[in-house]
């Protein structure tokens, strides 16, 4: 699957220093105003960077948004970084002066990290003219991903997630129904589950939030007093576990050549690496008792101290982005499935390609469980790290790799 590998340690220490430590010193200019033209005083050129995997989905919607605004946007040079990266990028940009990256989709990790440092723009509500009825346009479970933005992004791509479990039926004849049965399965099969590191992998986070909720703990958003029963869990299934790969593609890699049986995956996860042929069309997901969706999103971060062009070039892209008929093409190849942050956009308004490989690979249940289960916000930035954090220290210690 076409993802950004992350490393967990350095994720973990960027949010963690910025937590602890607030927004750096910087020469960032000041916050831009609330109106802006509805067009630049001339085409610009936007530099956007891609931190979460985004354009996957959204490239296709960007192109076009060019191609039809010659007057807007003159040319979009697209990079790529991983999130840990990325705050650093920005902090030495401002505090040159000059803001080169206009634009970046990111995840929640990166999200947070731009948050607690201050390096973006509040968009909300201070440019909320430009988006009207925005959270009543959103899903609802998508409004809720909109919140944890705290104003300074937009959601522009949204999925359930997980956690799910994929296996390889022709091994496993009889996949857990219970959190028990799981721990039962896994230590009868040493070795052969396996989840990556969460804080470098979308199933690994979505399978560790998800634990509160499968367990019945006292509060599953406060990762530091309310998850007993989830750190207990995961102590007894990591004796069971003999590594935790860095990211998700290895445990896609291992499902797929037997070295282990079953995985944490997503809806994305597990419908985007069968059509790409990572991981063999015939592997089954299935969910366990108790169920509730962890829900993703994907953000437009604008950075601070872009010219004033620039940000009325930024507000025109996302208020196009969002507009059901480019919000269709985040149907994509199941990357992010559905993928769509807006309500009433359906799978037949997506490009006939996307169709297709869903069509093909995948699974009707989906949107039944989508359907019938609860959707939890992941867990806010600080919540996150301390999750991250303990979760390296008491489990993952000395088995990643």
């Amino acid at each position: 699957m076409r993802r950004t590998t992350r490393s967990t340690l350095a994720m973990t220490a960027v949010l963690v220093a910025a937590l602890a430590c607030g927004a750096p010193e910087t020469k960032a200019p000041a916050d831009a105003p609330s109106s802006v033209p509805e067009k630049p005083s001339q085409p610009v050129e936007l530099n956007i960077l891609d931190v979460a995997g985004n354009l996957q989905l959204t490239q296709g919607m960007i192109d076009e948004f060019a191609a039809e605004h010659p007057d807007i946007v003159s040319k979009v040079n697209y990079t790529k970084a991983t999130a840990p990266e990325m705050p650093g990028k920005l902090l030495a940009e401002q505090r040159g002066g000059s803001s080169q990256t206009h634009l970046v989709l990111t995840g929640t990790d990166g999200l947070a990290s731009v948050i607690e440092q201050e390096l973006v723009l509040n968009l909300l509500p201070d440019f909320e003219s430009r988006f009207p009825k925005l959270k009543d346009n959103y899903l609802p479970a998508a409004a809720d991903m909109q919140e944890l933005a705290q104003g300074q992004g937009i959601t522009v791509t949204f999925y359930p997630s997980g956690p799910l479990l994929e296996f390889d039926p022709n091994v496993v004849k009889d996949p857990p129904k219970t959190t028990d049965e799981l721990l039962e399965w896994a230590a009868a099969n040493h070795g052969k589950f396996q989840y990556a590191q969460p804080a470098n992998s979308g199933p690994g986070r979505t399978f560790l939030m998800g634990l509160p909720y499968l367990l019945g703990d006292e509060d599953p958003k406060d990762p530091v007093n309310g998850w007993d029963k989830t750190w207990e869990y995961l102590a007894e299934l990591g004796k069971h576990v003999e590594y935790y790969p860095t990211g998700t593609t290895d445990t896609m890699k291992n499902l797929a050549n037997g070295t282990v049986n079953m995985v944490a995956t997503t809806t994305g996860w597990d419908i985007n690496p069968r059509v790409l042929g990572t991981v063999p069309a015939h592997m089954k997901t299935t969910t366990l008792e108790g169920f509730h969706w962890v829900t993703d999103a994907h953000y437009a971060v604008v950075p601070r101290g872009v010219s004033e062009d620039v940000l009325s070039a930024n507000l025109a892209l996302i208020e196009w982005m969002l507009q059901p008929e480019q919000q269709a093409k985040a149907y994509d190849k199941g990357y992010f499935y559905p993928g769509p942050a807006v309500k009433n956009v359906t799978l037949d308004m997506a490009p006939q390609e996307s169709q297709d490989a869903i069509e093909k690979f995948g699974r009707p249940e989906y949107d039944q469980l989508i359907e019938d289960n609860p959707q939890e916000t992941s867990l806010p930035a600080e919540q996150q790290v301390a999750a991250f954090q303990r979760w390296d220290r008491e489990i993952g210690s000395g088995k990643t790799k």
